[in-house]
């Protein structure tokens, strides 16, 4: 073991569990002053109880003996109760110790869930939210971990290739914040056409308005994002290597671009550059450098970025404006097509000159002589797009079988700090 690598990695650990309430933040500037606490309480509880849930059975379904390719088992790694803290595994992170490598995967774990609640933020039901977040890590996730990151997974045996999760994080959840948004349905008064929602503007009917409670927290939860964002890619290496630094470059530069492109397409649309806009633009950068950040080149990784933004913003700007769908947050828009444009992205744009790591060599893309690499990632993203949407409907159906999944309307109005957890998040008086 390498004395370098644990210490890089045990670094960009704790960069990616810093995502977690970063995203908290990052999501709960963005709801009403009254929604603010829950939302950040959700992903500081998701990120507690899919701990829990990745040690006790979770690291053995993704990462143990894969039974034909479609999911793991390893009796001994339930409960982590036989890993030793000198072993290692050859065939997932041969320079850093078993038990590392299960923390770091243990953050992605914990975050992929915690970004679905974006799209159904300010009337969901707490408990209802964590029986499906144990289900969801359990049946949707993991599987989809294991056939992209298991060595025996049959969508590695593929050839599909995710660095550091387009397809098993961004894409997973995007679909499935968008199930979450047609099950549990529209907040009180919101997600009309936009047309009508500037009607009722002029008319003085201020009930479709939503506006973000704390800006700066939006800002805040971004920059942290950002931040947390080069242990996620960088720390994908898993080594401190040549790749790791070209992974961190690769993260920055599509990040910046995509919060320009994001910033000029809302200000030739609105009039004005959004400084929400400009958070959330980077924020798709990152989605979808995600999948690609350790095989391709920083020119890549700009165009990635540069055009993730446009195609993000106008997904969002559609949604908002020709659809009836409350996607409270632009999940989908900003994760699940971010992350399917990453993913399909890194089948053009990948090159062998850019290795990934000891254990998976250099892949050539589209443009470097390789189509097959482009076709493998279409049928990655091909099949776990509808996996991820209709298994999320199913399983939230499920779940209000017998815990509804929305609030009262009398606890939406009053706001789910004061309903669901008996808190405000400001004393004003």
């Amino acid at each position: 073991m390498a004395s370098g690598d644990i210490a890089w990695i045990i670094t960009a650990t704790a960069l990616v569990m810093l995502m977690t309430p970063a995203l908290g933040f990052f999501y709960g500037g963005l709801v009403r002053r009254k929604n603010l606490v829950s939302t950040i309480v959700q992903c500081f509880i998701i990120f507690a109880v899919i701990s829990l849930v990745w040690a006790l059975w979770g690291y053995s379904l993704v990462f143990g003996t894969s039974i034909n390719g479609f999911i793991g088992f390893s009796p001994g790694l339930l409960g982590m109760g036989t890993i030793g803290i000198h072993d290692t595994t050859s065939a997932l992170a041969p320079e850093i110790p078993t038990l590392l490598y299960f923390a770091f995967q243990l953050k992605f774990a914990a975050i992929t869930p915690a970004l679905i609640i974006g799209a159904c933020a300010e009337r969901i039901r707490f408990k209802s939210l964590l029986i499906f977040m144990v289900l969801w890590s359990t049946l949707i996730y993991m599987p989809i971990a294991h056939w992209v990151w298991n060595p025996q997974g049959w969508l590695h045996n593929l050839g599909a290739i995710d660095f550091a999760g387009g397809i098993v994080v961004h894409i997973s959840a995007g679909l499935s914040a968008l199930a979450a948004a047609l099950v549990v349905g529209r907040r009180k008064g919101c997600a009309v056409p936009w047309k009508e929602h500037m009607q009722a503007i002029d008319k003085k009917d201020h009930a479709t308005e939503f506006k973000p409670t704390n800006i700066p927290y939006v800002l805040l939860g971004a920059a942290l994002l950002w931040f947390g964002w080069f242990g996620f890619n960088a720390g994908s290496a898993l080594a401190a290597n040549d790749v790791a630094v070209s992974a961190l470059v690769a993260t920055n530069i599509a990040a910046a671009a995509a919060a320009v492109s994001w910033m000029l397409a809302d200000w030739f649309r609105k009039g004005k550059p959004s400084a929400v806009g400009i958070a959330v633009g980077a924020v798709v950068g990152l989605v979808a450098i995600t999948p690609a950040a350790g095989f391709v080149n920083v020119p890549s990784a700009l165009i990635i970025g540069l055009l993730a933004g446009i195609i993000s913003n106008t997904v969002a700007n559609w949604r908002a404006g020709r659809s009836r769908i409350d996607d409270t947050l632009d999940v989908f828009a900003c994760h699940g097509v971010g992350g399917i444009w990453g993913s399909i992205a890194t089948g053009i744009f990948a090159t062998a000159a850019i290795s990934v790591s000891a254990t998976v060599p250099g892949v050539n893309g589209l443009l470097f002589g390789n189509p097959g690499q482009l076709v493998a990632q279409l049928i990655a993203v091909g099949v776990v797009v509808p996996f991820s949407f209709f298994g999320s409907y199913l399983l939230l159906k499920f779940v209000n079988l017998f815990s509804p999944l929305r609030v009262s309307q009398e606890a939406e109005d009053a706001g789910l700090d004061l309903s669901e957890h008996g808190e405000e998040a400001y004393q004003l008086d």
